[in-house]
């Protein structure tokens, strides 16, 4: 058949349809077609599994069955699902052939059909299933009638192998509560990768048995025990999900260097970080010592990570105590080493040397890529796309995070929009599979157990899309608009995306009513970028993040709204988008108003003064663009052109996220 008319009609089965129920999948799945029934849930509801299901799998069908009883509220009569007998009359049957392992390139696959009185999920594997039962649970819809699924058939498998989540937990330690209830998160999103981050300046996260001064020094006491990690790979692993220990090295290495200074490449003694940045200690690369502790260190954590996969980090060495160092460079002219990054690739290949004897194989970010160096090797693409094709073109696996820095505070939409491999790359065919999808990156300068889920969901279900379904699904207003109900899907897991920001609000408000304050951050998002390290605070591991950047969440659902209805107005013209642009704009100019008063008893609150000031004069601008009884004189553009500029260049810890909207509004003014 001609790849143009498959095309379209594999679009036309995929793409959601507004003739069609208006489903909140997240990721969309590959194909879908559907039905024109539907299947009405009732408290029979009833889940079973085939008999050569593995205990994994009924205890995943369990807590699914438990998440759409707790959903419905219909008390269902089944409490659990087990294996012991198969009944084909199940409002839910489960067949799969055979188990599956949590492991790179395994069978994600499944096959889901409803009918009127059943829900049929077929899958090569338990994973697969599992991934079918995230989909039954978004699938579940609500009228006037009840709670019903749609009728339809669902033919889906992820685009790529690695769609993953890095947490840091490094510069601000993590405990394991929150690790889990993000896995539930990277579960019910089709995820299939944590990346810890276990090292870093500002802490070592980790017990070490056979080093112990590796977290007794350099952890403040905040660490995961052996024990805790072999609870959060169990607790991964029963949702099908990976992990990946990172352990920075040579450089970001201050806090190993705490309690073994004899590894560093200039004398101690070293303490732990708190402020953030490229730092200057790093390992010395010439020292027998030095492999010696990471040959064993590295066995110890192989044997606690059963993933073939390791992450020895490799990124921003600068080379300060290297080219201060006498006896490094003696080394570097005796070994007819140029410069320090042939030096760090003689490091590397010591590391992989030890990886390899551990059976593990090395992954690093993009400076670990070097001529010559083992094709069996991983890299992590935060560079771009360039050395992410690079690196694919010239034989090498990897994986992009570049775009995908979800600590930025960049839009959903920034990311949805970014494909590890776009219909425009530039790869041969034969090289295609060296990309191996991709990982947000969760870096945590700036939050805490508090903020992270905040920062990370609901924009992190927008990566798992781009990761796992078909590239040409990308309609942003669509993307929004499943987004925002998978956000409060994902808070039935535990999540504190959503709730904990009114935990900030009062806190910020001193216990008083917090109406006008959230009404204010709804319009603020933090800046982006690393711009609040230079706002006029130094931040460092002990500042307070329960401000008001710390409450606003990056991608702000009114001021998108706002910015959707201005665009469908100057679009249409329409009187009664107009009127509903004015009507809002009246309403926000009235929160300086309101919150005048809370700040006589709640000082962390003047700051939002500042910015509903601003708001209150933006408002009243956007009231004159869409006014019909206003002449627009070319000096009052010219004015308003002046007071907008001076708010986009206000050096604050926030943006103004209606801005935009309102330039738009006056540039069409008549």
């Amino acid at each position: 058949m001609n790849r143009i008319v498959i095309y379209i009609l594999l679009f036309s089965f995929s793409k959601p349809s507004f003739a069609q129920p208006q489903l909140s999948l997240m990721p969309w799945p590959e194909e879908v077609v559907f039905g024109r029934g539907q299947m009405r849930l009732t408290g029979d509801f009833t889940v079973s599994v085939s008999q050569n299901a593995t205990d994994k799998l009924c205890r995943y069908a369990t807590r699914i069955l438990r998440r759409i009883d707790g959903r419905s509220g219909m008390f269902f009569k089944q409490e659990t699902v087990a294996n012991d007998r198969v009944n084909p009359n199940a409002a839910l049957l489960i067949q799969t052939t055979r188990p599956g392992l949590t492991q790179l390139g395994e069978d994600e696959s499944y096959h889901l059909r409803i009918e009127n009185n059943q829900i049929f999920i077929s899958a090569e594997t338990e994973i697969g299933a599992m991934r079918a039962l995230e989909t039954v649970v978004q699938l579940l819809r609500v009228d006037s009638r009840g709670f019903y699924f749609p009728e339809l058939t669902i033919n889906d498998q992820p685009r790529f192998p690695w769609r993953g989540l890095l947490i840091d937990v490094g510069r601000h330690f993590m405990p394991i509560n929150v690790i889990k209830r993000n896995l539930d998160g990277m579960a019910a999103v089709k995820m299939n990768v944590l990346h810890l981050h276990l090292s870093e300046d500002q802490g070592f996260r980790i017990e070490s048995k056979i080093y112990p001064k590796l977290h007794e020094l350099g952890s403040n006491g905040e660490y995961f025990t052996q024990e805790e990690i072999k609870e959060i790979i169990r607790y991964a692993d029963d949702r099908g999900i990976r992990v990946m220990p990172e352990f920075d090295m040579p450089a970001h290495a201050s806090s190993w260097l705490v309690g073994y200074p004899e590894l560093a490449s200039a004398p101690g003694p070293y303490e732990i970080e708190t402020g953030f940045g490229v730092k200057d200690p790093v390992m010395d690369p010439t020292s027998p010592v030095t492999y010696v502790f990471l040959d064993q260190f590295i066995g110890e954590m192989a044997a606690l990570f059963p993933d073939p996969y390791f992450h020895i980090g490799g990124d921003e060495n600068n080379g300060v105590q290297w080219n201060a160092s006498q006896s490094i460079q003696k080394f570097m002219r005796e070994n007819s080493i140029a410069n320090n990054h042939e030096l760090q690739s003689y490091f590397n290949e010591k590391i992989l040397s030890f990886l390899q004897k551990y059976r593990k194989k090395m992954v690093g970010w993009d400076e670990i890529y070097q001529p010559g160096i083992s094709k069996d090797i991983v890299i992590q693409s935060w560079r771009g796309k360039d050395a992410l094709f690079e690196s694919a073109f010239n034989g090498y696996k990897t994986f992009l995070s570049n775009g995908y820095y979800i600590d930025l505070a960049h839009p959903a939409i920034n990311h949805y929009l970014n494909d590890p491999l776009p219909e425009d790359h530039p790869l041969p065919d034969d090289k295609v599979g060296n990309i191996l999808g991709g990982e947000a990156t969760m870096w945590s300068e700036l939050i805490t157990k508090e903020t992270i889920d905040s920062r990370i969901w609901p924009r992190t279900a927008a990566i798992a899309e781009r990761l796992w379904s078909p590239g040409y699904i990308r309609d942003e207003r669509e993307m929004y608009r499943r987004l925002d109900d998978i956000s409060i899907d994902l808070e039935e897991l535990g999540l504190m995306h959503l709730r904990n920001q009114d935990v900030l609000l009062r806190r910020i408000a001193n216990g008083q009513q917090i109406h006008a304050l959230k009404e204010l951050i709804g319009l603020l998002e933090p800046v982006k970028g690393y711009e609040r390290h230079n706002r006029g605070v130094s931040l460092t591991t002990h500042s307070p993040l329960t401000r008001l950047p710390d409450a606003a969440v990056p991608d702000s659902k009114p001021a998108r709204d706002f910015r959707f209805l201005v665009e469908d107005y100057l679009q249409s013209g329409e009187e009664n988008l107009r009127q509903e642009i004015f009507n809002q704009l009246m309403f926000w100019k009235e929160i300086h108003k309101k919150l005048e008063p809370i700040t006589v008893r709640a000082p962390l609150a003047e700051d939002a003064l500042k910015y509903s000031r601003d708001i209150e004069s933006l408002c009243a601008i956007g009231v004159q663009a869409v006014s019909v009884n206003m002449l627009h004189s070319q000096r009052w553009k010219d004015e308003v052109s002046m007071l907008l500029d001076a708010v986009n260049r206000e050096k604050r810890e926030c943006e103004i996220m209606i801005v935009g909207a309102i330039e738009a509004l006056v540039k069409v003014a008549k």
